[in-house]
């Protein structure tokens, strides 16, 4: 992995499953929008149901890959859209294990401040951590 530019410009995307344990891990620039974790961790043959927030409301990247497998994508729709496109606001509450596990990550020093120069240290740490966090 490349070199992090330190402080906060680094960009931690996840994977989680049904109960909030990380499946997946991507680091970006802290510039980098968040289709780039979405291209990355997006995988159809996971789950049918996918929880994304706003950000990745886009049709040709994500929409239309989950819904090329019949699954369910749970996407609010950005304030611009035309025609906002529907989703279960209640279903949708179940995000919150994602806010949850970096709630959980985040209260270790060295993942909240970026502690680490290399970007693989980082990502190593974020690894340890998640398993700690999953073992309690």
């Amino acid at each position: 992995m490349g070199r992090s530019k330190g402080g906060l410009t680094t960009k931690i995307h996840t994977r989680t499953d049904a109960i909030g344990n990380p499946t997946g891990f991507y680091l970006t620039g802290g510039a980098a929008h968040d289709l780039c974790g979405s291209d990355e961790l997006l995988d159809v043959s996971i789950s049918q149901t996918w929880f994304v927030d706003k950000a990745c409301d886009a049709d040709a990247r994500v929409i239309e890959l989950i819904k090329a497998v019949q699954g369910n994508a749970v996407i609010p729709s950005k304030c611009h859209r035309l025609q906002p496109r529907d989703f279960d606001k209640e279903l949708y509450k179940a995000r919150q294990l994602i806010e949850n596990f970096f709630a959980k990550i985040k209260q270790y020093r060295a993942i909240a401040t970026r502690y680490d120069k290399l970007a693989c240290h980082f990502l190593s740490a974020i690894h340890l951590v998640s398993c700690v966090t999953w073992l309690n």
